[in-house]
C-alpha cells in the first residue's frame, strides 16, 4: 500500500527533534501561505492547469525555504522487528505471516505457510489502530471541536494526528510510524511534466484538483499553527512543512480504511497496522471489523502458498481513483471505467422533450456517463441516453407517451427504428474518436513506452493510466461498429 524509501541509514533510531528556521524565512513562508490561499480559493479566470502551475511555483519555493526543517529518513527494514514485537505486545494475531520485500512492491506480506480460502490471515486490535477517535482524544481534540475543516474532513484530521504522533516523544504508535514509507507515488509527488503526461485523460483534472486542495490545506494549517497556541499547535508549529503534510496526506489516502467506532454508532477513518502492508490484486473483499472482539480480521480470499506474497482486494474502483488516491494503476482491473461528459444543449430545439424523456428514466440531462472495461463498454443508462439524444421529434413524442414503457430504451434488444440506432452509435463513434484525438499519443505509442526501463515510476503511472483509458475507448469503437453492422 505504500511506496518508497530510497534513503538508507544504519541507525534506525532517528532524531525527529524540531529544527527552527529564521524569522526571515518564516515571514516568507507566511507570505507564500497567503498567496496559496488566495490562488487556491479563487483561481479567477485561470484554467485548472494554469492554477496548478502557479501553485507549483509557490510550493517549490516553500519547500526550498523549509529545507532546514527536514528530518532524516528512517530505514524501514531496520524498523520491522520492533514493529512486529509491538504488534504482538498489543494482542495482534498474525501467525504464519512475515514482512518482506517484493520486486515492484517494496514491502509486503509473505506467507510462511499455506493458507486456504477463508483462513484467518491476521487479527488487528483497535488499540494498535490510529483512528479519528484517537484524534478526538489527543491534544488535537481542541482543534477538532473548533475548526470547520477538521470537523468535516476526517481524513485531514487523521493526517494531522499522524504528523502529531510522528513528532510526539514516546508515541504509542512510534513503531508503526517508523515502518511507513518515506514517500509515495500519489499525484502529489508528480512533477508538472509528469502530470502533463495525463493530457486528454479525465484523471488529469482529478489530479490537479487534488494538488490544489492539498496546497490549500497546507497553507491553511501553516497559518493556523503560527497563530494559535496550545499543545498540538506548539508541537506542530516548527515541524509542519509541505513535504511533511504531503507525506501524511498520502499515507492516509493510500492506507486508510473504516472501522466501527467504539460506541458502535458510526464508522471512523482508521490506519490499520500490518494489514495496510497488503498490496492489491483483483479479487473480493475479505476484511471485516468484529465489534465483539474489538479487532479487524482479514481472511484469505484465495489460496496462498508458502513463500507467496499475500494480497487483498482494495475494492471495485476505476483506475483513475487508484492513481489519484493510491498511487498505482492496476494491470488488470475488471471494474475500470472511463467517464464521458455529455449533455443536451440549451440550443437544441428538441431539448425540452429530450430532457422530459430523460427525466422519466431518472437520467441526467448533462453529466458524466461511464464506459466500462471489457466487451460490453456501454451500460443500460448510457445506452438509453444515446438513443434519446439521437431521437427525432416524432420519436420523442412516441416514447413520452409510453411513460413507464420508456424503460425499454435501456434494453439491448429494444425495438427501435434502424435509422435511430444508426444515429446513436454513429454519434458514440464520433465522440470516442474525438476523445482519442485529445491525447498526445496513441495506444501503440504508450505500449512501446511502457516497455522502456528509462522512464521513472511517476511517468510510468501516467502512461499506464492513459493507456488503460485508450483501451476502453478502442473497445467502445469496436462495440459501436458491431452495433452498426447489426
Amino acid at each position: 500500500m505504500g511506496k518508497k524509501n530510497k534513503a538508507k541509514q544504519a541507525n534506525h533510531k532517528i532524531n525527529l527533534a524540531p529544527r527552527k528556521i529564521s524569522p526571515l524565512k518564516r515571514n516568507e513562508l507566511n507570505n507564500i501561505a497567503d498567496k496559496l490561499l488566495k490562488i487556491c480559493s479563487n483561481s479567477g479566470g485561470l484554467k485548472e492547469w494554469d492554477t496548478f502551475t502557479e501553485i507549483n511555483k509557490l510550493l517549490a519555493k516553500a519547500v526550498e525555504l523549509e529545507s532546514d526543517m527536514r528530518v532524516p529518513v528512517n530505514d524501514r527494514s531496520n524498523a520491522i522487528p520492533k514493529f512486529l514485537e509491538w504488534l504482538e505486545e498489543n494482542g495482534a494475531l498474525f501467525k504464519g505471516i512475515s514482512v518482506a520485500t517484493f520486486e515492484g512492491y517494496e514491502l509486503g506480506l509473505k506467507a510462511e505457510k499455506d493458507f486456504e480460502v477463508g483462513d484467518m490471515l491476521m487479527a488487528i486490535p483497535r488499540k494498535t489502530m490510529l483512528t479519528l477517535e484517537n484524534a478526538r482524544l489527543s491534544e488535537l481534540g481542541v482543534l477538532l471541536c473548533k475548526d470547520p475543516m477538521l470537523q468535516h474532513m476526517p481524513n485531514v484530521a487523521l493526517s494531522l494526528l499522524l504528523l502529531h504522533e510522528k513528532f510526539k516523544p514516546n508515541s504509542h504508535w512510534a513503531p508503526y510510524i517508523a515502518l511507513l514509507p518515506s514517500e509515495y507515488t500519489t499525484v502529489l509527488y508528480f512533477s508538472p511534466s509528469e502530470l502533463a503526461d495525463l493530457k486528454g485523460s479525465p484523471a488529469q483534472e482529478a489530479a490537479l484538483k487534488q494538488c490544489r486542495n492539498i496546497a490549500r490545506q497546507y497553507a491553511y494549517f501553516s497559518k493556523m499553527f503560527q497563530n494559535i497556541s496550545g499543545p498540538a499547535c506548539d508541537l506542530l508549529r516548527e515541524v509542519f512543512t509541505y513535504e511533511q503534510y504531503r507525506w501524511a496526506v498520502s499515507t492516509v489516502m493510500t492506507r486508510q480504511n473504516f472501522v466501527i467506532s467504539s460506541d458502535g454508532k458510526s464508522m471512523v477513518n482508521a490506519l490499520i497496522p500490518l494489514w495496510d502492508l497488503c498490496n492489491h490484486e483483483q479479487g473480493r473483499l475479505s476484511t471485516d471489523f468484529l465489534p465483539e472482539k474489538d479487532h479487524s480480521e482479514c481472511l484469505a480470499w484465495r489460496r496462498f502458498s508458502c513463500g507467496e506474497q499475500i494480497f487483498i482486494f482494495y475494492g471495485a474502483r476505476p483506475n483513475s481513483e487508484f492513481l489519484v488516491h493510491n498511487g498505482f494503476v492496476p494491470a488488470e482491473n475488471l471494474h475500470d471505467t472511463l467517464a464521458v461528459r455529455l449533455g443536451i444543449s440549451h440550443a437544441d430545439p428538441l431539448g425540452d422533450k429530450k430532457r422530459a424523456l430523460l427525466n422519466t428514466l431518472t437520467l441526467p440531462c448533462s453529466g458524466e456517463f461511464l464506459l466500462h472495461a471489457g466487451p460490453e463498454p456501454v451500460d443500460a443508462k448510457f445506452r438509453a441516453f444515446l438513443r434519446i439524444f439521437s431521437m427525432s421529434e416524432e420519436q420523442l413524442d412516441h416514447w413520452l407517451a409510453k411513460n413507464e414503457g420508456s424503460k425499454d430504451l435501456e434494453h439491448n434488444d429494444c425495438a427501435l427504428d434502424s435509422e435511430l440506432e444508426s444515429k446513436a452509435w454513429t454519434f458514440l463513434k464520433t465522440r470516442v474518436t474525438l476523445l482519442l484525438a485529445s491525447y498526445n499519443s496513441s495506444l501503440q505509442d504508450d505500449e512501446l513506452l511502457l516497455q522502456s526501463r528509462s522512464i521513472n515510476s511517476y511517468k510510468r503511472l501516467a502512461v499506464q493510466q492513459r493507456a488503460a483509458e485508450k483501451k476502453i475507448l478502442h473497445e467502445t469503437l469496436t462495440y459501436a461498429q458491431q452495433k452498426l453492422l447489426q
